[in-house]
């Protein structure tokens, strides 16, 4: 059955915003689903403004991806929030419920699992996550571990005093939680210990000690432009398995795309889509649909 023409609204917002990919994956996803009329589209809007945007869209926008700056904004504005949103403290997802009303989500904690799972991440019992960096991403990355059977994590922070966002956070989940000061710590021994490594830091923050993180058995490298990053090189030519940023866009789409229009996310349109869009730099392997959790 395909929607008449009509139909609905959705866009991301952020600053800047120009840049995102979403409406590639989404505008692939209507087109699979047969959504004829549904439309998204790019908005550039900072956290301050949310709340006003909001107050002026009508019961046509089915919801809105929100990017940075606006994410710890969409959660305090939305009437309704999932766990695993107040978990994170900040959503990336509003879903319109009616009235004005909308509910705040954080998908991007299924893009961390799925781009995991996908890649083949194993498992390692026992072994902590070795976070790179504590900003936007950490929180989302923390309250992902529990669903991969990690129960704790180390932080290496710059300035450790930074990080008590992300301890926070691990609280919240049961996570246990240190934080260790970048320059002073082992992170050879840390990243050949983990269970997995994130780096949330810009290529250049991590350059001078990639031969030592390179012995991670399994990374996850949020930066993928410009791709391979000098870590993911290094870990992938010792044996090591790389997942990647894209590959968290690409499964944190799947659940908003589901909140939205009520149907199954087509998953391999929206993967092709992507991989098109991107000159095919990446495979962004699928992780098998679960239904998610939204609670």
């Amino acid at each position: 059955m395909t929607e008449a023409a009509g139909g609905r609204r959705a866009a991301v917002v952020g600053s800047p915003v120009a840049h995102s990919l979403s409406p590639v994956l989404h505008e692939a996803a209507y087109a699979a689903l047969g959504l004829r009329g549904w439309s998204y589209q790019r908005i550039e809007c900072d956290g301050e403004a949310l709340p006003g945007l909001l107050a002026k869209l009508d019961e046509h926008w089915a919801g809105l991806s929100v990017t940075m700056p606006g994410k710890q904004a969409a959660l305090a504005v939305a009437g309704e929030a999932t766990g695993r949103a107040r978990a994170v403290g900040a959503a990336n997802t509003l879903v319109q419920l009616g009235s004005g009303q909308w509910r705040a989500d954080s998908t991007d904690v299924e893009g961390v699992t799925g781009a995991l799972l996908a890649a083949g991440y194993p498992g390692r019992p026992g072994g902590p996550a070795v976070l790179l960096g504590a900003g936007g991403t950490a929180n989302a990355a923390i309250v992902a571990l529990p669903e991969l059977g990690i129960e704790q994590v180390m932080v290496v922070a710059r300035e450790p005093a930074r990080a008590e966002p992300a301890l926070e956070c691990a609280r919240r989940v049961g996570v246990r939680a240190d934080v260790v000061r970048w320059a002073q710590s082992d992170v050879a021994a840390l990243a050949a210990d983990s269970a997995v490594l994130v780096n949330t830091v810009p290529a250049s923050a991590v350059e001078g000690d990639v031969p030592e993180l390179s012995v991670a058995p399994f990374v996850l490298d949020v930066i993928y432009h410009p791709w391979p990053t000098p870590l993911a090189s290094a870990v992938l030519a010792r044996g090591g398995t790389v997942a990647t940023g894209l590959d968290m866009l690409l499964h944190q789409a799947f659940s908003q795309v589901e909140q939205f229009t009520g149907r199954s996310a087509p998953r391999e349109a929206m993967r092709d889509a992507l991989r098109e869009a991107t000159g095919e730099i990446l495979p962004l392997p699928l992780e098998p649909a679960t239904g998610g959790n939204r609670t």
